[in-house]
């Protein structure tokens, strides 16, 4: 794993959108296309902002989405497929971008999505880190063995504080209590992963993911099994390293 520790989180997604967006244009260059899964949530605003700016060919590239909440729409103020439209895909308009639809049958839209990235190998995954150590929305204790692309998960008490917390919910009781998520080996198969992590409140999370055990209990230690994985960190979110 590789760790990259920035004096702001602007200069965290500055970083982190030039390193991917290399990889990106490295991938069509080698295959003529590229194959990325892209993340929501906070930590994401300042990578996305910058790369949405890169030089990249979007026409030849697939983007997955990561997750989503079941039962909300594509215009409540929370839902990731809204979050991506506005500030990714209307942005660039890629080639296709693949959007989780939480309002479907979400048995069925597991099997359709995963179908649908069995086609289509992942060159890079932007992703993220929970306050509770989550990976996508795979909540402690994650299942590290299924080898389902995405699946229905229940999201704990404290990922749904998060939610609130960071404003997208006006009550506990208005965030949902079930979720599509990528699994935890699909985000694995990745050929890259960066991994955005900003701000003191992630600070015991990331101190779990480099220096604990790996575990379903700290699911995002797993990345440190990835042979390509880079943690951008502010120093705010890297205070609690050894």
């Amino acid at each position: 794993m590789e760790i990259i520790i920035s004096e702001t989180k602007q200069i965290l997604g500055l970083k982190a959108a030039k390193a991917g967006g290399e990889l990106i244009r490295e991938a069509i260059l080698k295959r003529g296309a590229a194959n990325i899964i892209v993340a929501t949530g906070a930590s994401q605003f300042e990578m996305l902002n910058e790369l949405v700016k890169e030089d990249i060919d979007w026409s030849v590239v697939t983007a997955y989405h990561l997750d989503e909440y079941i039962g909300i729409s594509d215009t409540h103020p929370a839902s990731f497929r809204k979050y991506l439209k506005e500030r990714f895909v209307d942005i660039v308009s890629p080639k296709e971008f693949i959007y989780v639809n939480g309002n479907d049958d979400p048995y069925q839209e597991c099997l359709r999505l995963g179908n649908l990235i069995y086609k289509h190998p992942i060159d890079i995954a932007f992703v993220g880190i929970g306050e509770n150590g989550h990976l996508a929305f795979n909540d402690p204790p994650a299942d590290f063995d299924t080898k389902e692309a995405y699946l229905i998960v229940t999201l704990d008490e404290e990922c749904r504080h998060q939610q609130m917390g960071e404003g997208w919910f006006p009550t506990f009781s208005d965030v949902p209590e079930k979720a599509i998520s990528m699994s935890i080996k699909q985000i694995m198969k990745s050929g890259n992963i960066i991994c955005c992590v900003p701000d003191l409140r992630k600070a015991e999370a990331v101190k779990k993911t480099v220096e604990d055990n790996i575990s379903p209990l700290a699911p995002a230690s797993i990345l440190r099994q990835h042979e390509a994985i880079s943690l951008y960190l502010d120093v705010d979110s890297a205070s609690l390293l050894s």
